[in-house]
């Protein structure tokens, strides 16, 4: 990077370029020097008429004392002539000086400085360093591409959003995003972003952008692998034969797992993941043995074999305390084998038999795709959408379609929100959504309550709200690609909610679980721990942390960023 005096250096030995913008400064220079001796003559003929002797340097001396402003008042005038010609000096150093030489400055010396300065960074933000590699390239900046980057830096993976304007890539460079400066649609800018050496490449841009994307990265490796997001069904085809390794329809897939969480019919537990050989599900309280018990007063892990992990509250997860009753709307996170599940299933199976539709309300993309869903799984559904154009698009995937205002009580108690055992809220519109989840509750408060969100900072406001359960696009998205980076089976627990999988630090080693106070000192919740491939679902107290045990946890990001602070993993 120039510095400015290596600037001024350019400027005086610089080629014709330079000779040309230096050509003005050296006419100002030329123009002071004769301002200063032509008042330095006229100084020294008042001074004579006025009766006083001063040498020649005396009247320099003296010219660009005023011109500057100083004014040290050793040498002065006693005459109406002398004043005013002092006065003539000192303006024309005030426009000479003050005005001119800044302005001079800055376009010939610091305005080109800065333009080289800017130069120099575009030029490096415009490749990745040679010696990184196995990084991930995300290919538009939106969402997701920031919680992805962050959630990368986690496991010490390198990320990079690639933005095709100089000045956003300065500004987000500046944000602490790492960020490449290029054209998506490219092949320069996929070679110096070191595409062949990439770990994955994101096309996460429209579905058009999104197969010119694939196309150009092909060009560079047909090895590295691409995940393409795909807005619309008829995209998938055309971006799996541009050369596209996963396509992803997220909009669609957020309403599948939306509809994953229902509570309907007979209680059951849902399955949501895996971790390890273990699968994790949650299960209904409402109308079941558990009903306001405590976890230890039911001894559910006696006669089940799951581990109860958290528990959700109100929309967020909580751990597990097992004496604090279950309230009836709270959904306990198990971890078990299959057998394990199937065996909590018998259990459960006899209670909260709600056969009524689940209500939809909402029939864009997410709607219909959660309404598809259900009938797949033979639970009825009603959807309530306010825009007549979409009915024929809505038409036939529910067993009823109600075209009119959710907002209006009457829609509402005709598509049976009294009766409904779920509500599920898929509208884009965050601020009509916290106004369903607080209307819905009021009118079924019994009902489970899940909630799409488009911006992240209107979940919480979701969940004091009442919404049992939140997941915007963004999370979604992070949390599916991120499986797909590690290489394991996507898990979504919730919004704000992720599996982390933790080697045992040399800090933790040999101590005891319960020593260690984990989700006491940083929130994270221990579900299970890999011992050599002997997988322990709940570990207790006094499971031994050795070198080589990970560690199945859940929680935040913040929490498994204080984790990494607290016992230096990184």
């Amino acid at each position: 990077m120039k510095t400015i005096s290596s600037q001024l250096a350019t400027l005086v030995a610089g080629g014709g370029k330079m000779r040309k913008r230096i050509a003005p400064f050296a006419r100002y220079i030329a123009l002071l020097v004769s301002f200063i001796l032509l008042y330095a003559w006229i100084f020294h003929v008042i001074m004579a008429w006025e009766g006083q002797d001063h040498s020649w340097f005396t009247g320099i001396y003296w010219a660009l004392t005023v011109m500057s402003t100083l004014g040290f008042g050793d040498i002065t005038f006693h005459s109406d002539l002398g004043y005013a010609f002092s006065s003539v000096v000192l303006l024309t150093g005030v426009v000479m000086l003050l005005i001119i030489l800044p302005f001079l400055f800055i376009q010939l010396v610091y305005a080109p400085w800065l333009e080289e300065r800017a130069r120099n960074r575009a030029e490096r933000l415009r490749r990745v360093p040679d010696d990184v590699s196995g990084h991930v390239l995300i290919c538009n900046d939106d969402p997701i591409a920031v919680g992805l980057v962050r959630r990368l830096e986690l496991v010490d993976i390198s990320a990079y959003i690639i933005e095709p304007d100089a000045d956003v890539a300065m500004t987000m460079h500046d944000s602490g995003l790492p960020v490449v400066a290029g054209d998506v649609d490219s092949v320069e800018t996929f070679r110096r972003a070191g595409a062949e050496r990439a770990r994955l490449v994101v096309a996460n841009a429209s579905d058009t952008v999104n197969s010119n994307i694939v196309l150009t990265v092909r060009e560079i490796s047909e090895t590295v692998p691409v995940v393409a997001l795909a807005d619309v069904v008829d995209s998938v085809d055309v971006l799996e034969l541009s050369g596209a390794n996963h396509v992803l329809q997220l909009p669609a897939q957020l309403g599948e797992h939306l509809a994953n969480r229902v509570r309907w019919g007979s209680a059951h537990a849902n399955r949501i993941g895996r971790a390890l050989n273990l699968t994790l599900a949650e299960f209904p309280v409402h109308d079941t043995p558990l009903q306001n018990r405590s976890l230890r007063e039911v001894g559910l892990t006696d006669f089940t074999g799951v581990s109860v992990a958290a528990v959700w509250r109100g929309g967020t997860l909580h751990p597990v305390d097992p004496d604090e009753p279950l309230s009836p709307l709270c959904v306990p996170l198990v971890v078990g084998s299959e057998d394990q599940l199937r065996e909590l299933d018998e259990v459960l199976a006899i209670y909260d038999a709600n056969p009524n539709p689940v209500l939809i309300i909402g029939g864009g993309k997410v709607g219909r795709a959660a309404g598809r869903a259900l009938k797949e799984r033979g639970i009825p559904v009603h959807i309530v959408e306010r825009n007549a154009d979409l009915e024929p698009k809505i038409v036939g995937i529910p067993d009823k379609l109600f075209i009119g205002d959710a907002a209006d009580r009457a829609v509402l108690d005709r598509a049976g929100i009294a009766d409904t055992p779920s509500v599920l809220l898929t509208t884009h519109d965050d601020a009509m959504n916290v106004y369903l989840t607080v209307y819905c509750r009021r009118l079924n408060p019994d009902a489970r309550i899940l909630t799409r969100v488009t911006h992240k900072r209107n979940v919480h406001a979701i969940q004091r709200a009442g919404a049992d359960f939140v997941l915007s696009y963004a999370s979604f998205g992070v949390q599916t690609i991120f499986a797909i980076v590690r290489g394991r089976e996507a898990t979504v627990l919730g919004e704000e909610m992720s599996l982390f999988y933790i080697s045992v630090p040399p800090a933790l080693r040999r101590k005891r679980l319960g020593d260690a106070d984990i989700t006491a000192k940083t929130g994270l919740i221990v579900i299970a721990a890999d011992r050599g491939g002997t997988v322990v679902s709940g570990p207790g107290a006094d499971y031994r942390l050795d070198e080589g045990v990970e560690l199945v946890t859940l929680g935040s990001v913040a929490q498994r960023e204080r984790f990494d602070q607290l016992f230096e993993t990184v």
